[in-house]
């Protein structure tokens, strides 16, 4: 029997159970808020009420046969794909699900580098071998661009044995690589195609989109439902086509995915799936008209590069997409994170990161054309009194790496710690990373260049969060 979209299975259980006034004697242990008054406080009494147990009314996440597998059914459907997974431990272990469910130790993934630092864990946790496909730089904008075809196509030849591509869909950025094109190529090499889709979950709703991952053909997709579909942090959704195995895929997710599945995350999933399914297509043509908006009055303010399709060159940036605000601000003498303290610290704007050369302002769902105006007054003014000389300031996003080892073997081999001053030729055995965005800067396995110690240290000058080495002032290294 079909289910109508406009049901949303999770949350009407979790409704229906409100109800009935059941006395717990089950976890959580705060009994709907009484036990945590302080807590109750702070998040009302409806949120606490809400926070509940796996009982049998409620389904299992862990094996869901009534109300949980009807609201995957209904995600499956609204996503285009044959099996939809709900994902509570984030998009992180969508992403490590995917791999792990088709790698294991010793087999080879073809992979870009600039991947998020999910997918390199999961070679860690694995033990597969990455084969990086390492993208171009826009040096314009300092950015790393898509995979280009003939790179997965060269990867392919040199590595038949490889069990699988992972392509980003879009980059943080809103760099969008020839998904179609590449899934079609794998395919006839008998690999899978595995896509992160963290920033793209508006594709699979919105009108004139770059392709999704389940329309392209891909086998599977991590999708950060929380970023911009409007559920609550933390929660996603992992989508399989039809030559996927669910319930092997299932297994695999079991083994990462918390047993204790908070229904706050289940039911914001349900809920915002039921929102897009619904409205998505006026919803997102909403945010694309302020993103464009935005973007033109940003570029009229002068020296801020405010870019969007124009980069599109028919590979390494097969298409944009246009919800992204990324920025370049290098041409005002500041650097991405320089912006986005003075925002934060001066002017109560909080944008999604800055990094060396750019600035994202994420326009989702939720923003209001006032907001935009806020935004532009902001960094007008900021360009009217912080600008200066460009010279001296490193335009560049990424530096290849050059790979030494696995990354498991690298991350459990015996090590010592060294000055990062001194590192240069030695193994790196942990990752060195700007966070956001969370792609590394070093993964274990790679070799520390000149090049790189000089990128860190201008970071961490800039005052970029960087995260990731055991030391956590990031004046030491691990290495071989």
């Amino acid at each position: 029997m079909k289910i109508s979209q406009e049901r949303a299975p999770i949350y009407e259980a979790m409704m229906e159970l409100q109800s009935k006034r059941i006395v717990p004697f089950d976890v959580p242990g705060h009994k709907r808020g009484r036990g945590n008054p302080a807590l109750t406080e702070f998040l009302g009494e409806k949120c606490m009420r809400f926070d509940l147990n796996a009982m049998k009314p409620l389904d299992n996440i862990c094996h869901p046969t009534t109300v949980i597998r009807e609201a995957e059914i209904l995600a499956a459907e609204a996503f285009g794909a044959n099996n939809a997974f709900f994902m509570v431990n984030g998009t992180t272990s969508a992403v490590q699900a995917m791999i792990m469910s088709v790698c294991k130790k010793g087999d080879k993934i073809i992979l870009p580098r600039n991947v998020h630092r999910s997918a390199i864990n999961a070679l860690i946790i694995c033990g597969a071998v990455p084969v990086y496909v390492n993208p171009h730089t826009n040096h314009d904008i300092g950015i790393a661009l898509g995979m280009s075809l003939e790179g997965v196509r060269e990867a392919i030849e040199n590595f038949p044995e490889a069990k699988a591509v992972f392509v980003n869909n879009p980059t943080y950025y809103g760099i969008c690589s020839n998904l179609k094109a590449i899934t079609e190529l794998a395919h006839s090499r008998g690999m899978k195609v595995l896509v992160d889709e963290a920033h793209g979950t508006h594709f699979y709703f919105g009108e004139n989109m770059p392709v999704s991952a389940m329309a392209a053909g891909a086998d599977m997709a991590a999708v950060s439902m929380h970023k911009s579909g409007g559920s609550l942090t933390q929660s996603s959704f992992l989508l399989s086509g039809k030559n996927v195995n669910p319930n092997y895929l299932r297994q695999i997710i079991n083994i990462t995915q918390t047993t204790s599945g908070s229904y706050l995350l289940l039911s914001s999933l349900d809920i915002s799936r039921r929102n897009l399914a619904l409205g998505g297509k006026e919803i997102f043509a909403s945010v694309c008209n302020l993103a464009e908006y935005a973007r033109d009055e940003v570029n009229q303010i002068g020296d801020y590069n405010a870019y969007s399709k124009e980069l599109i060159n028919g590979d390494t940036v097969f298409d944009f997409d246009i919800t992204k605000l990324s920025i370049n601000t290098l041409d005002i003498g500041l650097a991405g994170i320089e912006v986005y303290d003075i925002l934060r610290d001066e002017y109560d704007i909080q944008t999604e990161f800055g990094d060396i050369g750019n600035i994202l302002a994420y326009i989702s769902i939720g923003d209001r054309i006032s907001d935009i105006e806020r935004l532009v007054g902001a960094l007008s003014e900021i360009r009217r009194l912080y600008k200066k000389d460009k010279s001296g300031m490193l335009d560049y996003e990424y530096i290849s790496p050059r790979v030494v080892l696995t990354p498991q073997d690298a991350f459990y081999s015996e090590k010592e710690s060294v000055p990062l001053e001194s590192s240069q030729g030695r193994i790196c055995t942990e990752f060195i990373m700007s966070y956001p965005p969370g792609i590394p800067i070093l993964a274990p396995g790679e070799e520390i260049t000149e090049e790189i110690i000089e990128y860190i240290n201008y970071a961490k000058g800039k005052g970029c969060l960087m995260t990731g080495p055991e030391d956590m002032e990031i004046k030491r290294v691990n290495v071989l």
